[in-house]
């Protein structure tokens, strides 16, 4: 009697397991075996008011705790700033090439102990090689040599797309201007 059970219920076993070895949540594929679908890099350029640049500043500090002012970064680690940009972005490391388009957030420092930033932002691109925006968000510890943050989604071009985005600052001029180099790897494109 219970030969006949399981020789009836192996069909049904054998089915059950090999649904579950096929399984996505199973899986032995590494995250990082995984290629982009698009890769680009892109450098945006950040020039911060300092009282006497407004023709030329991309970006301002907006609100800063009480012992700071919002023309000099704060002491301790820039803690308790927020700024906003409007960055030209282009395809090279100078600042006057043509840009393909602007990254367009707000960063703020958030800690006393630690050179780090939080970034969220969109890259707005509209040139003949790229239309509509990507979207990032993420810590910034800027000491490193290069940091990641999440690409979240993106419109146009980019609709709905995911990733990793691998920061490097390429150049710094003092407290009013720097440059970011980044490098997009996108997992999910549409």
């Amino acid at each position: 009697m219970e030969r006949g059970y399981l020789h009836s219920r192996f069909p049904a076993l054998f089915f059950f397991l090999a649904l579950l070895l096929t399984s996505p949540a199973i899986s032995t594929k590494s995250v990082r075996g995984i290629q982009p679908c698009r890769s680009l890099v892109l450098f945006f350029h950040d020039i911060i008011y300092n009282g006497k640049n407004a023709a030329n500043a991309t970006s301002a500090i907006v609100a800063a705790p009480p012992w700071a002012n919002r023309t000099i970064l704060a002491p301790m680690m820039n803690f308790g700033d927020i700024v906003v940009f409007d960055d030209p972005v282009t395809l090279d490391n100078n600042l006057h090439s043509p840009p393909v388009g602007r990254a367009q957030g707000l960063y703020l420092y958030d800690s006393k102990t630690i050179f780090t930033a939080w970034l969220a932002f969109s890259l707005v691109l509209n040139s003949t090689d790229y239309k509509g925006t990507i979207n990032l968000v993420g810590a910034d510890p800027l000491m490193n040599l290069t940091r990641d943050i999440s690409v979240v989604g993106g419109t146009g071009d980019f609709f709905m797309t995911r990733g990793i985005a691998t920061l490097m600052t390429d150049a710094i001029e003092g407290v009013v201007y720097f440059r970011l180099r980044l490098d997009i790897k996108l997992y999910e494109c549409y």
